[in-house]
């Protein structure tokens, strides 16, 4: 993150009104907004009608609602607000380029991170500013300080001091057992990371990404971190250039969702390849269960923030996928990424986080 930017009270209290207005977004509109569509079930029922088996029925179902065009309106708006506003993410940073530029040209070291000025970027990647950050995560000098100021707010349900990563990074070590060798796929600015090398300083962590502004700031923060035990490398994680069969563990945080399924499947396969016998692969995305109001918020979400690879993912068989790519055994587990949210009477509204975990045969 930038250390030395002067204070703007301005950008703060702009980006406090916008996660301010998310938190009632989240915990207010949502739960009425449900309540909204049960009333009008009840009332199809009353009439006799079947009531929706399809996402698109809800989507007709509550075509006329008012609520539920607020709720829609308030999740589109207030990501171009954070991201765009007049004291947006993207504008914010880019008036202090040359210091954030700076920054960064003083941090990390050929130790640290592996750049191919080279590498050609997968077509859908570049295709869409992913989130509605402008330019997307890969264009721009600063976009890592961009991606990882946005995506403090990003689940405004957390409680700072137990972070969806570090509770996923506890899930996995207890799964992997003695991992001495870790991939971590779709690192990004290194959030989904550093758990990993920091934690545990005995395990050797190589983390891959496709924005080389990304694995700038990511290695910037391991050398402040003094990490020795990391590696960032700018490759695709359906062709990481890693060697066979040399890793304990391959993982990626909120990964497979940006991806089109023929991606996702090659993408597994490398994680195949990159596993010694007896390794672990454990991805943590999103699937959403099969309760029609749940998928039409979904794949609202996947439309109103540039997201088009979500109800894909939800679609696809995935455990299916990681037989194809060589994997015998899968298994899907919803995942808590705080306490509480997986209780039959939580109310706000949550990502469908999940792990898909499965391992190669020993």
């Amino acid at each position: 993150m930038a250390k030395d930017l002067p204070v703007d009270r301005r950008f703060d209290a702009y980006q406090d009104f916008v996660l301010a207005c998310k938190l009632t977004w989240t915990r207010e509109l949502f739960p009425v907004l449900r309540g909204q569509y049960d009333r009008a079930l009840d009332r199809r029922r009353a009439a006799g009608a079947a009531p929706p088996q399809q996402a698109a029925e809800v989507g007709d179902l509550l075509a006329d609602d008012p609520l539920a065009q607020y709720f829609g309106w308030f999740e589109r708006h207030l990501q171009r607000m954070k991201y765009s506003g007049r004291h947006g993410l993207a504008p914010h940073f880019a008036a202090h380029r040359d210091a954030l530029a700076a920054e960064l040209a003083a941090g990390g070291d050929s130790d640290r991170l592996a750049l191919d000025p080279d590498l050609a970027l997968p077509g859908y990647y570049v295709a869409v500013d992913i989130h509605q950050h402008p330019g997307g995560v890969w264009s721009d000098e600063v976009a890592g300080y961009v991606y990882e100021r946005g995506a403090r707010t990003t689940t405004p349900l957390l409680n700072r001091d137990a972070d969806l990563h570090h509770r996923f990074t506890r899930e996995v070590l207890a799964r992997a057992g003695a991992a001495r060798r870790l991939v971590d796929l779709g690192c990004g600015f290194g959030k989904s990371t550093r758990p990993f090398y920091a934690g545990e300083r005995a395990l050797e962590v190589t983390a891959v990404d496709l924005a080389a502004p990304c694995l700038t700031l990511a290695a910037r923060t391991a050398a402040e971190d003094q990490a020795r035990n990391v590696h960032y490398r700018q490759a695709d994680a359906a062709a990481t250039g890693l060697a066979d069969a040399d890793y304990d563990v391959v993982t990626s945080t909120m990964l497979l969702h940006e991806m089109p399924p023929g991606h996702i499947e090659r993408t597994l396969h490398e994680a195949y390849r990159l596993l010694a016998p007896g390794g672990l692969s454990i991805h943590l995305d999103f699937l959403t269960d099969a309760d029609p109001f749940h998928r039409y918020i979904h794949e609202g979400h996947s439309r109103r923030n540039n997201e088009p690879f979500m109800p894909p993912l939800n679609d696809m068989d995935i455990a299916g996928a990681h037989r194809r790519a060589g994997f015998d055994s899968v298994e899907i587990v919803p995942f808590e990424e705080m306490p509480g949210t997986l209780a039959p009477g939580f109310a706000a509204w949550r990502f469908p986080w999940t792990m898909i975990i499965a391992r190669k045969s020993a």
